[in-house]
C-alpha cells in the first residue's frame, strides 16, 4: 500500500473550496457526474458507468472532508491564506501499489478540474461515457 500527497493553490476562498468538495453538487462540478449523499454514505456514479458508494465520511466544516474512496482513504484539508486565497492539501492513503500511477496521474486531473471550476466556472472534463479515463482520455 502507498500514500498520494498533493497540494493545489486556489484563488476562491476556503468556504466556496469547502462547498464545492462537501455537497452533491460541488462533487458533480468537477469529480463526478452524480452524486449521492445519504445516511452518512455517498453514492458517486461515473462517465464510464462506475459507481462506487463512499462507506463513510467525517468532516469538519471549511477545514476538512475525510472519506472513504475506491477503498482507500481521501483527506481534503483546507488552509485559508492571508489574500483569502485557499490552500487544498490532498492526501489519498492505503492505495494498492499496482494501482499507485493511475490513481496519482488521476488525483492530478480531478484536482485540475476543481481548479477550473472553483476558480474560473469551467469544466474541463467532456461528460462523454465513450471518451474516459479508460480509453486514455485525461479530460474525462
Amino acid at each position: 500500500m502507498r500514500s498520494i500527497f498533493w497540494k493545489i493553490s486556489l484563488r476562491s476562498d476556503k468556504e466556496k473550496v469547502y462547498q464545492m468538495i462537501s455537497t452533491d453538487l460541488g462533487r458533480e462540478k468537477f469529480l463526478c457526474e452524480k452524486s449521492v449523499q445519504y445516511d452518512g454514505q455517498i453514492r458517486l456514479s461515473f462517465p464510464n458507468r462506475v459507481s462506487y458508494t463512499c462507506k463513510y465520511f467525517r468532516e469538519e466544516e471549511n477545514v476538512s472532508f475525510i472519506l472513504d474512496y475506491f477503498n482507500s482513504e481521501v483527506v481534503f484539508k483546507l488552509k485559508e491564506n492571508s489574500d483569502g486565497s485557499t490552500d487544498l492539501y490532498l492526501e489519498n492513503t492505503q492505495v494498492p501499489s499496482d494501482e499507485y500511477d493511475e490513481v496519482n496521474a488521476g488525483w492530478v486531473s480531478v484536482l485540475m478540474n476543481l481548479k477550473a471550476v472553483v476558480d474560473h466556472n469551467v469544466d474541463l472534463r467532456n461528460h462523454d461515457g465513450s471518451k474516459t479515463w479508460d480509453q486514455g482520455y485525461a479530460d474525462n
